[in-house]
């Protein structure tokens, strides 16, 4: 290891010392000089010399200047003019001019010798060099002893440190395994600790029960005294015996003392008792069955006690007994008595002190008897009273039970009626469809949006309210202008308060029918704002407020999938368009990127033309159509048209539909027991809305799309006014949306139109003119629907297979 230390140091010393002598110039190696030897930089031996080029010209730099450097006149000499020496021929006109190949012969030997002494110079430059490098690799070699001895230093420190590392990790071990066994024998004592401590909660649960029972010997003892006092009257000519009940006899006051203050607390607990029961009869009634309980125990405390009082007699008499042993004594017992008699006279005095304080405690403890006996009297009257509110309590009861039995029969009385309500509100609904499908009227449902948060600040009077008879009840709204009231009568009226689902469950019925067979058509109309789009489209990225496009979607399939196990197969197919400034655009196009509000027509160069066929089915040539398996096929569908569909900005909504939106489900079914064919169709629109330019402050693009919109609903209007008038020329062809909606305004199609009204009363003309509009379609019979159904031939059995 220290050799190779020691070469690897030698080899960078070189290594410096060469690199010392070399600067680059001009992006090639050259060897350099003193200025004082006179020789100029020159380019290197690259190839020639190999690694000692560098060597070399260290050398000459070290060397001092010679003789021969000044002949050679600073000449350097390169590999290609040391080839170009040795490889030069003699070239001369006449090759028989001696004289002149002499001179030439000559003058290259003479360039031969300088190039000669140039190297002879270089070798000599290369020894010095050589000798000096040896020196210095001496140097070298003696810092590397050095150097490998203070290592050896090093190593034998280190060694020792490790020595002294080890040694102390060996004691650390040891104190570890000292400190584990303190521990196992800490651990050791603390397990016989909580032994001890268990033992001794064990005593002192001994402990407290010999106290419990000490102080029922106690309360024993103290029904004692009575019986304590006769002896002690017997026995006052024994005195010894008189020392022994006189200190018993203080024993005995002090538990009297607390006896008494024992009953002075509970005469307090009973008159707070008794002041309580009086203002509460159901707690007297708890409190005179714990009295009931509490004097049969003083019954059969008064037993035990009549029992000891037996065995006191008994006592008594063995006490006697052991009177006449003890006066045998007596004698024995003088001497002691005359040491007493200064002990006794004391204690007599503290005797008369204690007597008089058991006189005071005595007519205490009568005072007391005499409250008690006032008390139990007053107990009796509450136990009097009490059983009065009993009674009264029970018929009580029974009134309350006849009351509860009443409500009852009231309640059941009212399910029943409310049920023949609900099932009478279900006939008159199916009985008022089928009058407006056999007039062929335009159903038509009103829906009032709640106010928006900066309309409910300037709301001050309500313009709109809700007649509550029951003829008009849900179907009626009346509007307020100008002190004049405007009643209107639609098949349903939907007040802000109600959801979407609400919504949803007054046409599922409707929607139903298009896969009887029906052409259904839903079509919001009303003022811009006033909730057409939430209606049908609903809130994006809430699952609890979707639109009646997405439910109705969802009750199709589910339906679907619940006609299967009857023989029922449907295929559905998806088409959306819409119309912006009378221009058909197709929403499921993929040649559409983005919505341009400045073109015109179609990006694609296709020609959307609407046609009509003898059946009543509407065609739009070249529009795209897609067959859907799921809802959430639908879904995705619905986010890619509502992203194309053409929305702008206007001063009475921030995202305001600026074209007519229509989206068609076609259904195909077919039951492959009875081999019956239906095919329906269910055309959901979403109408813009319209608005007056002075108020939504339209220009430019915009203005442009609000004179399309009311252009095409004044034409809707048009329409609805002919077939009111039932003419015989209805202008259906005035505009592309009446148009496109003649199937289903002119008959043979279950029509349903929603009516959205803003609250705010800043719009209430605008919501005059909806309601009037409203009420005129609601008035238009448009025919009876067809069923679209026949039975299926062989061919498309087949072919449907």
């Amino acid at each position: 290891m220290l050799q190779g230390t020691n070469q690897l140091q030698t080899k960078c010393f070189v290594d410096e010392v060469g690199r010392q002598k070399w600067v680059k110039v001009q992006g090639g190696e050259t060897m350099v000089g003193t200025r004082s030897n006179g020789f100029r930089s020159r380019q290197a031996f690259s190839i020639l010399n190999g690694g000692q080029d560098r060597v070399m010209a260290g050398a000459m730099a070290s060397a001092p200047a010679s003789t021969a450097g000044s002949e050679s006149g600073g000449t350097e000499f390169t590999r290609e003019d040391v080839e170009a020496l040795v490889n030069e021929r003699m070239k001369t006109k006449n090759k028989f001019n001696y004289k002149e190949r002499c001179d030439q012969m000559m003058d290259y030997i003479k360039r031969l010798r300088i190039c000669i002494r140039w190297f002879q110079e270089l070798e000599g430059a290369y020894l010095m060099e050589q000798d000096q490098l040896r020196d210095l690799l001496e140097s070298a070699e003696k810092k590397c002893e050095e150097m490998e001895a203070m290592i050896e230093n090093k190593e034998e420190e280190f060694n020792a440190i490790i020595m002294e590392l080890r040694k102390n990790y060996d004691l650390l071990q040891e104190k570890c395994a000292k400190e584990e066994s303190d521990k196992l024998v800490l651990m050791d004592s603390l397990s016989r600790e909580k032994e001890a401590m268990i033992s001794a909660q064990k005593t002192n649960a001994s402990l407290s029960k010999q106290l419990r029972r000490t102080e029922e010997e106690l309360v024993a003892a103290n029904q004692r005294i009575a019986s304590n006092n006769e002896v002690y009257r017997k026995l006052q000519d024994y005195n010894a015996s008189l020392q022994h009940y006189n200190t018993k006899l203080q024993t005995e006051l002090g538990s009297a003392n607390e006896i008494l203050k024992r009953v002075e607390r509970e005469k307090a607990a009973v008159v707070e008792e008794l002041s309580s029961s009086r203002g509460l009869n159901n707690s007297l009634y708890d409190q005179l069955s714990s009295s009931k309980d509490a004097l049969a125990e003083a019954n059969k405390q008064k037993e035990a006690l009549a029992n000891e009082i037996g065995s006191r007699r008994m006592e008594l008499q063995q006490v006697r007994d052991d009177r006449e042993r003890q006066s045998s004594q007596i004698q024995a017992l003088t001497d002691e008595v005359d040491n007493h008699k200064e002990c006794t006279r004391k204690l007599a005095s503290e005797l008369d002190d204690l007597s008089l304080r058991s006189n005071e405690l005595e007519g205490r403890c009568l005072s007391q008897n005499e409250v008690i006996w006032g008390l139990q009297d007053e107990l009796t009257v509450a136990q009097k009273k009490i059983q009065m509110h009993d009674s009264t309590i029970v018929e009580g009861t029974l009134e309350s039970e006849g009351r509860k039995k009443a409500i009852q029969d009231l309640q059941n009385r009212l399910a029943e009626a409310e049920a023949k309500l609900v099932e009478g509100e279900n006939l008159r609904k199916k009985l008022h469809n089928t009058i407006l499908e056999l007039k062929g009227n335009i159903r038509v449902f009103c829906r009032v949006r709640p106010f928006l948060p900066e309309e409910a600040t300037t709301a001050e009077t309500k313009a709109i309210t809700y007649p509550t008879s029951t003829e008009a009840m849900g179907r009626g709204i009346d509007v307020s202008q100008d002190g004049q009231k405007h009643a209107f009568l639609f098949d349903k009226v939907f007040k802000p308060e109600a959801s979407q689902d609400e919504v949803f469950v007054e046409i599922s019925q409707l929607i139903q029918s298009a896969l009887d067979g029906y052409k259904v058509c839903i079509f919001s109309y009303g003022q811009t704002g006033s909730g057409k789009t939430f209606t049908m489209m609903g809130e994006p990225g809430n699952p609890e407020e979707k639109g009646l496009i997405p439910r109705s979607v969802e009750q199709i399939f589910e339906t679907r999938e619940a006609l299967w196990s009857q023989g029922w197969k449907y295929d559905l197919q998806v088409s959306m368009l819409e119309i912006y400034n009378e221009t058909i655009r197709d929403l499921l196009s993929t040649s559409k990127h983005s919505y341009d509000p400045s073109r015109l027509e179609n990006s694609n160069g296709k020609q959307y033309t609407i046609k009509h066929d003898a059946d009543g089915n509407t065609q739009v040539s070249d529009l795209t159509t897609v067959d859907v398996h799921s809802s959430h096929e639908v879904s995705y569908l619905l986010d890619k048209a509502a992203q194309s569909r053409a929305v702008g900005k206007t001063l009475m909504n921030e995202q305001s539909s600026r074209s007519h939106f229509v989206f068609t489900l076609r259904i195909s079914g077919v039951n492959e027991c009875t081999e019956q064919q239906v095919q329906g169709i269910l055309n959901l629109i979403d109408l813009a809305g319209s608005e007056r330019l002075s108020k939504s402050g339209s220009t430019g693009d915009r203005l442009k799309e609000t004179q399309a919109i009311n252009k095409s609903l004044s034409s809707l209007s048009d329409v609805i006014f002919a077939l009111a008038k039932k003419e015989d020329h209805v202008p259906f062809r005035n505009s592309k949306l009446t148009y496109l909606l003649q199937p289903c305004l002119g008959g043979a199609s279950k029509t349903l139109m929603f009516v959205n009204l803003s609250p705010d009363p800043s719009s209430l003309g605008e919501t005059l003119r909806s309601l009037k509009f409203a009420a005129r379609v609601n008035a238009c019979e448009i025919g009876a629907p067809r069923r679209q159904t026949y039975m299926r031939t062989l061919e498309s059995r087949l072919s449907y297979g």
